[in-house]
C-alpha cells in the first residue's frame, strides 16, 4: 500500500444516532470523531458501523472536506466509483465523456500502464478498507458473545468481498489478515481464491439467516451469492471451472425467500428501501441518503454524471453530462440502430423558453416518440432505460469522435425519484441506495452455469427475467452470445461488465469488438494482458513482496 495515501486507520468512526443494540439502521448516520491511537479505546458498535459505511462514504464529513485517502480527488476515491470506473469504462456499455479527465481516453481505448492513477485509486481504496475491516476484526478477537460473533461474520464476509474484487481486477492481493506495521504479502490465483472462499464457508454459520437482517446488512444469502459468483468464474482466477457449484450456490440464493422485483426500474429508484417490491429483490445494497450520507463516489455519481441540465425528470440539480451509452449497448435491445427512436436530422430546436419544463419537453418529444418510454416501446424492453429526445441537446446513437456529453443516448436506468412520486431528501445528492447483490444475478448466474455445463433449464431461468421486463421479444435458443448480451440488457451500468467480457473471452480479443474498444472507431482487439489491471508503480516502490502483472 502506498504509504502516504493512508491515514491514521479509523481516526473517525461513523456512529448510528439512534441504535437498537447493532441490529442498526446503516443509513442512519451521523459522524464522530473516534481516533484509537490518541484514545486508547475501541467503541466495537461505532467501528462495526463504519466498516459498512465505508462502502458508501469517502470521508469524514461529506461529500468533501476531510478524505479518508490522502494524494486523491475525494469524489474519485469511494469503494463503488473506483470499482465502477475499471468495471464500465473500458467496456461496451458507456463512455465518460470528458476524455481530457485522467486516465480516461486510457479507460475508454484499453490502454493503460502502470503508472495510471484509476488503477491506482481502486487499488488504494480496497487496501485501505481492509485495513480498517481487519482493526473490527483484531479488537474482537475471541469475543464469543452471540452479537460479536454475528458482527465478525458480517464483517470476514466484508473483508472476502473486498478480497474478490483484488482479485477479479488484478488477479491478486496485497495481502494481510491483521491490523499492525508488517507489509502485505502477495497472495494470487488460486490461492487466493481459496482463501475467500473458505473465509464465506466459514463466516456464514454465524450470519443472519435469509432476509432476517436489517436493510443494509449482509445476510446468509449473500453470502452464497459472493460465492456463486466466485464459482462462475473459477476457470478465470484459477485456470479450473467449477459450474457445478455456481448452478448450486445459485439454486440456494434462487430459493430462499427473496423474490424479483415486478419493477425493473424500482430497483434503481430513491426509494428503493423503502419500496417492499423492490427490497424483496435487493439482497445486499450500499446504503445511501441525500442528506447522511454524502459523497460523489456512490449512487450520486452514476445518477449525476448521467444526466445534463435541460434533460426532463434529471433528478437532481447537479448534472455533470459525463456518461453516455456506446452504440453497442443500445444494440443490445437494438440490433439495427436504424430502429431507435431519434429526432430527425433536420429537427429544428426550440427556443429556451420552449422547452422550460418536463412537460413541455415531453410534448416536444412526444412528436418523434423518443421520450423513454417510447424508447421502452420500441425495444419491447422495460430495461430500455434511455432516452434520445430534445431534452440537453440533440443526440447521436453513435459517433466519429468523442468530444461531448450528447456524442451518445442519455442512460436515465439510475433516478433520484421516488416509485410513488413523494419527495427525496435532497436535490443534489440522492437517496438510491446501491443495489450490488440482487436477486437477477443469481439467475443469470444459475442460466450461464446450466448453459455451460450443457443442464437443461438455461433458458427459463433467462425467461423469468425478460418476463419480468414485459420483452415482447423471445429467445427460441440459447447461444453463448446471447447469453452475454442479457447479462448486459439486465445490468448495465451496475459496475460489473468487464469482469464478465473477461469470463466469455471477450474482453480483450478479436471475438466481440464495439465502438471505441483498442481506440478504434469501430474496434479493434488488444493485448491479452489487459485482462487484469497492473499493480500500480507507487506499491510495488513500497512493499517488496508484490510483483508485476504479466506485460506491465
Amino acid at each position: 500500500m502506498k504509504a502516504r495515501y493512508i491515514k491514521k486507520t479509523l481516526s473517525v468512526a461513523l456512529i448510528v444516532s439512534a441504535m437498537l443494540g447493532t441490529a442498526s439502521c446503516i443509513n442512519n448516520l451521523d459522524i464522530s470523531p473516534i481516533d484509537p491511537q490518541a484514545s486508547g479505546s475501541f467503541d466495537q458498535n461505532s467501528v462495526f458501523v463504519k466498516t459498512y459505511a465505508l462502502l458508501g462514504v469517502t470521508g469524514q464529513q461529506g461529500p468533501a472536506g476531510s478524505a479518508d485517502l490522502d494524494g486523491q480527488d475525494e469524489g474519485e476515491s469511494g469503494f463503488y466509483r473506483t470499482i465502477f470506473n475499471c468495471n464500465e469504462l473500458s467496456s461496451d456499455e458507456c463512455v465518460w465523456a470528458w476524455q481530457e479527465n485522467v486516465d480516461i481516453p486510457q479507460y475508454t481505448n484499453i490502454a493503460w500502464n502502470s503508472s495510471s492513477q484509476r488503477t491506482e485509486w481502486v487499488y488504494t481504496r480496497l487496501g485501505y478498507n481492509i485495513t480498517q475491516l481487519n482493526f473490527f476484526l483484531d479488537n474482537t478477537e475471541g469475543k464469543t458473545d452471540a452479537e460479536s460473533l454475528r458482527q465478525r461474520a458480517e464483517v470476514r464476509f466484508l473483508r472476502a468481498l473486498h478480497y474478490s474484487y483484488f482479485l477479479d481486477l488484478f488477479g491478486k492481493a496485497p495481502f494481510k489478515e491483521h491490523f499492525n506495521n508488517e507489509l502485505p504479502i502477495e497472495k494470487k490465483g488460486s490461492d487466493l481464491y481459496s482463501y475467500i472462499q473458505n473465509e464465506l464457508k466459514e463466516c456464514e454459520v454465524d450470519m443472519y439467516e435469509p432476509r432476517q437482517a436489517p436493510f443494509g446488512r449482509a445476510d446468509k444469502v449473500a453470502n452464497w451469492l459472493l460465492r456463486a459468483r466466485l464459482y462462475l468464474n473459477a476457470e478465470v482466477y484459477t485456470g479450473q471451472a467449477d459450474y457445478g457449484q455456481a448452478r448450486d450456490f445459485s439454486t440456494k440464493v434462487i430459493e430462499s425467500s427473496y423474490e424479483l422485483s415486478p419493477r425493473y426500474d424500482a430497483l434503481f429508484m430513491a426509494d428503493n428501501d423503502e419500496n417492499a417490491k423492490a427490497m424483496q429483490e435487493i439482497i445486499f445494497p450500499i446504503r445511501q441518503d441525500g442528506v447522511k450520507i454524502r459523497s460523489h463516489s456512490g449512487s450520486s455519481c452514476v445518477i449525476n454524471a448521467t444526466r445534463i441540465a435541460g434533460m426532463p425528470r434529471i433528478g437532481t440539480t447537479n448534472g455533470w453530462s459525463c456518461i453516455f451509452a456506446r452504440a453497442a449497448l443500445i444494440q443490445k435491445f437494438f440490433p439495427n440502430l436504424e430502429n431507435v427512436p431519434m429526432l430527425p436530422g433536420n429537427v429544428e430546436k426550440p427556443g429556451a423558453g420552449e422547452l422550460s419544463s418536463d412537460e413541455k419537453i415531453d410534448a416536444f418529444d412526444e412528436q418523434y416518440g423518443t421520450r423513454t418510454v417510447d424508447m421502452i416501446q420500441a425495444a419491447g424492453d422495460d430495461r430500455a432505460l434511455f432516452y434520445s429526445g430534445i431534452g440537453g441537446g440533440i443526440r447521436k446513437i453513435k459517433t466519429d469522435a468523442i468530444t461531448t456529453f450528447t456524442d451518445g443516448l442519455s442512460i436515465v436506468k439510475w433516478q433520484n425519484i421516488r416509485s410513488d412520486g413523494g419527495a427525496t431528501h435532497h436535490a443534489e445528492f440522492p437517496d438510491t441506495d446501491i443495489p450490488l447483490f440482487r436477486l437477477a444475478e443469481a439467475y443469470l448466474t444459475r442460466a450461464e452455469a446450466l448453459f455451460r455445463l450443457g443442464e437443461d433449464g438455461a433458458l427459463a431461468d433467462i425467461k423469468k427475467l425478460r418476463e419480468r421486463a414485459n420483452c415482447t421479444k423471445q429467445i427460441q435458443t440459447l447461444t453463448e452470445r446471447e447469453l452475454i448480451d442479457e447479462w448486459s440488457r439486465e445490468f448495465y451500468l451496475e459496475g460489473r461488465r468487464r469482469s464478465d467480457l473477461v469470463r466469455f473471452g471477450m474482453y480483450t480479443t478479436s471475438k466481440y469488438l464495439w465502438d471505441w474498444k483498442g481506440g478504434v472507431q469501430n474496434g479493434t482487439s488488444v493485448s491479452s494482458f489487459y485482462n487484469v489491471y497492473p499493480i500500480p508503480v507507487s506499491d510495488l516502490n513500497n512493499n517488496r513482496n508484490m510483483t508485476q502483472n504479466t506485460g506491465y
